[in-house]
């Protein structure tokens, strides 16, 4: 119970310090739309509405911006500033920090995704995922623990807050041309199979699934892709993490 009342202050301290920086906060939440309105009217893709296409695809790529490049990237930033390196010297167990970063990132991904859901519906007309709200919402959750593990380990091997959004953007990118997200893929074509290989894809996969389940329906793998990555992501963060800046 002390540990569970730790965490809860410190998400609400993250909170806080999320809600006190507007650019921040301003931008983490307007990108997912930006990029949902220019998509708006792509063409049929393989049978779907491009907009009913777009709608999961912008989900997925709010989850992965808002636990995997933000935590990487504001990680690493308060590593440089010292701010790491001062929690450390606090009473408060370290875990309870990283588990509170991750759980208010998570937060954060959850309601990008409720608005795009939002958007999606009043100006889109995508039909809502009411069939398949269970999937989204194990999806979102494991997603966003998955991403969040991730952005921890890449945030360790960083070297410094100045290369922090050119290292985070090279895994990124890329990430979201081969994995459904940016452009609709044959399921058979070489960066399809490229992209199966990391998590993006199947969270990517099933948020699809959640919207359309006539497509392929739910798949156990893609959850067990979900959960190898981000256990992989926790024992590389073990192994790579920092308190204090690099030298």
């Amino acid at each position: 119970m002390k540990a569970l009342h730790l965490i809860v202050h410190q998400v609400r301290a993250e909170d806080r310090a999320f809600r006190r920086n507007p650019t921040a906060a301003f931008f983490t939440f307007t990108f997912p739309l930006l990029f949902l309105v220019l998509v708006a009217g792509a063409p049929d893709l393989g049978g779907l509405d491009g907009t009913r296409f777009y709608v999961p695809a912008i989900a997925t790529f709010s989850v992965v911006n808002a636990c995997f490049t933000a935590v990487a990237m504001n990680v690493a930033l308060a590593r440089d500033h010292g701010v790491l390196k001062r929690v450390h010297g606090t009473p408060m167990p370290m875990w309870t920090w990283l588990v509170a970063r991750m759980v208010h990132s998570t937060i954060v991904a959850g309601a990008l995704v409720v608005i795009v859901i939002a958007v999606g519906a009043l100006l889109l007309q995508v039909p809502l995922p009411l069939t398949g709200v269970p999937v989204l919402v194990v999806a979102v959750i494991l997603g966003a623990a998955c991403c969040c593990a991730l952005g921890l380990a890449v945030a360790g091997i960083i070297p410094n807050a100045a290369a922090a959004p050119a290292v985070v953007n090279a895994i990124a990118l890329p990430l979201y041309v081969v994995s459904d997200v940016f452009v609709q893929l044959d399921a058979g074509s070489p960066l399809a199979a490229i992209g199966s290989l990391f998590p993006v894809a199947h969270l990517a996969r099933l948020l699809h699934v959640a919207w359309t389940p006539d497509l392929a329906g739910f798949d156990i793998v893609d959850l067990l892709w979900l959960v190898g990555w981000g256990v992989a992501g926790l024992l590389l963060a073990v192994r790579t993490f920092r308190w204090e800046p690099r030298t």
